[in-house]
């Protein structure tokens, strides 16, 4: 892997914002996580997932489930819809944003390899529709769990 230059700021403003960026506990997790709990999920956060060949640490895990949610920013992860080119610092950014989303593809194959259902919430996602949509997989994996245990 080369080294990426170091993105010079280009304000004093701009490094205020991204300081600002939280790596843990985003509005969106927040957010999510509070849905879910409403709905009576029960799930740990920032869950740390050990494999062979990498460690990855999850937003939301139902680990008894193996199933992992993972909330992604779409400056951050490439959202092909509302995913931005930024302006400035242009031969730091395109490099750094596609290293993300490989980084992506590579966590999604180890997890999936290791036997666990990943899902992706973009975050431009209605909070209702994600949240259904992890139930429905939560349900189908806790369906799939209790059949396997059955004699």
């Amino acid at each position: 892997m080369t080294a990426l230059p170091y993105p010079y700021p280009s304000s004093p403003s701009v490094s205020k914002v991204m300081r600002a960026n939280r790596s843990k506990d985003t509005r969106l997790e927040v957010r999510l996580r509070s849905a879910l709990h409403r709905r009576g999920l029960r799930f740990r956060k920032s869950y740390l997932i050990r494999t062979a060949s990498m460690r990855v640490r999850a937003d939301v895990a139902f680990p008894s489930l193996r199933t992992v949610i993972f909330l992604d920013g779409c400056f951050w992860h490439s959202c092909p819809t509302h995913g931005v080119r930024p302006s400035v610092n242009e031969g730091y950014w395109p490099a750094k944003l596609r290293r993300n989303a490989d980084r992506d593809a590579r966590v999604n194959e180890c997890l999936t390899n290791a036997g666990w259902t990943v899902v992706r919430v973009w975050e431009h996602e209605d909070t209702a529709s994600a949240v259904d949509r992890v139930a429905a997989i939560v349900s189908a994996r806790r369906s799939a769990k209790s059949s396997n245990l059955s004699p």
